[in-house]
């Protein structure tokens, strides 16, 4: 999960990112398909030590691209959170921050970047009390790899990790296959 106030690391260049991603995204989201629909036998067990390898060298702080253009899915326990957080009720809270998806049946964020983010310090004013979808983001070993790998197809294009995570998982399957 995103680790947010963790040792300052390199900032990440998000231009680069983006042109990197898009070079390489449909080969991702191939091989992802693939891994998918024939899963290893210990892909499992190679996804929580990706996932270690990935947060040692990533630093969300030097990216917040999620914050940046992507918003959180609100449940109403993050709503009633973050709105005793900030002194407010339920109601003003949404009404300040937040609209209905009615096509994804969520309440998203008003704007992009998020309102909670700091752009000087990459921060979040709200980290203690953020929505359950933040402090699960980028989701790299949230569920059994093969149920979740259409998170993984939409992040890579969002996400430095989540990219980190499938280059790495995409080289390791292809050296274990030899």
């Amino acid at each position: 999960m995103c680790g947010g106030i963790t040792k300052t690391m390199a900032v990440i260049n998000l231009r680069a990112f983006k042109k990197k991603s898009l070079q390489n995204q449909k080969s991702f989201r191939y091989f992802l398909t693939k891994t998918e629909n024939n899963p290893l036998r210990d892909l499992e067990q190679m996804a929580e030590e990706l996932d270690k390898e990935v947060w040692a060298e990533t630093d969300c702080l030097g990216c917040a691209n999620c914050c940046k253009v992507m918003s959180p899915t609100y449940k109403y326990k993050d709503m009633r959170r973050i709105s005793s957080y900030l002194t407010m009720s339920v109601q003003a809270f949404k009404d300040k921050w937040l609209y209905y998806d009615k096509k994804e049946k969520d309440w998203m964020n008003v704007s992009k970047p998020c309102q909670f983010l700091d752009k000087k310090t990459n921060m979040c004013s709200v980290y203690e009390v953020r929505p359950a979808d933040c402090a699960g983001f980028p989701h790299l070993t949230k569920k059994k790899m093969p149920d979740y790998m259409h998170v993984h197809r939409q992040n890579i294009q969002y996400c430095p990790a989540t990219y980190k995570f499938v280059e790495k998982l995409k080289e390791r399957i292809l050296l274990s296959r030899r």
